[in-house]
């Protein structure tokens, strides 16, 4: 690849019209999204960490099994929302008549994954301040049997104040980032799939912003 990341993040038209010359190579963009899963990783591993002290004394042993599911989840996550990210374009371009394989958006919207990279290790840096200062509640074994009780503590725990602005700060910082990504995805799609901007922009802009607003709503339940 000719351009660099600098290119991909400010001036993704000029990048991807390069990469559409060039055989499809999905190497690089996977290595984007599998740095990103190791910083998802380490985020899991700072939150789970907090839910794996909550249950130690409720369910001894089982810290470890909620921080490697956190770790693995994560992990694996990054790689699901790719493919995902990628097959919700892909389908949506379908609807304006896109031409190209699937394989060549999949490595596109890979590229784009770089700003959310960044955005991963904020949220990270965030989690390992944060997280420290939370009051984590201690479950026990007759917790676990009231519902209303765990209801109740399950409850504190999220209205914690450090959780909440954790939890606020985490979430302001993927939209951002997200953002970003799809200005990036736009130019993607559009030569991946040979679209009008205008018909990229659709592609990728609305359910970019469904779950934008999504992220907000749940944001406004807490």
């Amino acid at each position: 690849m000719k351009n660099s990341f600098f290119t991909v993040l400010f001036n993704p038209g000029a990048f991807f019209s390069d990469a559409m010359g060039e055989k499809e190579q999905i190497t690089l963009p996977a290595f984007i999204v599998l740095t990103g899963g190791l910083a998802a990783a380490g985020y899991g591993y700072l939150i789970g960490g907090l839910s794996a002290r909550m249950m130690a004394g409720a369910m001894p042993g089982i810290d470890t099994i909620i921080i490697l599911s956190s770790v693995i989840g994560a992990f694996l996550g990054t790689f699901i929302f790719w493919l995902i990210w990628a097959g919700v374009f892909y389908l949506l371009s379908m609807a304006f008549k896109g031409e190209g394989t699937f394989r060549r958006t999949l490595e596109l919207v890979g590229y784009g994954y770089l700003p959310q990279l960044a955005g991963t290790l904020v949220t990270v840096i965030a989690a390992f301040v944060y997280t420290p200062r939370v009051t984590v509640p201690q479950l026990t074994a007759a917790t676990l049997q009231d519902p209303v009780a765990l209801q109740e503590i399950m409850k504190a725990f999220m209205h914690d104040p450090a959780m909440m602005e954790l939890t606020q700060i985490t979430t302001l910082v993927s939209i951002v980032f997200l953002l970003w990504s799809a200005n990036i995805w736009i130019f993607a799609i559009q030569h991946s799939r040979k679209l009008s901007p205008r018909d990229a922009a659709l592609c990728v802009g609305v359910p970019v912003v469904a779950f934008v607003f999504y992220l907000i709503y749940q944001l406004g339940v807490m």
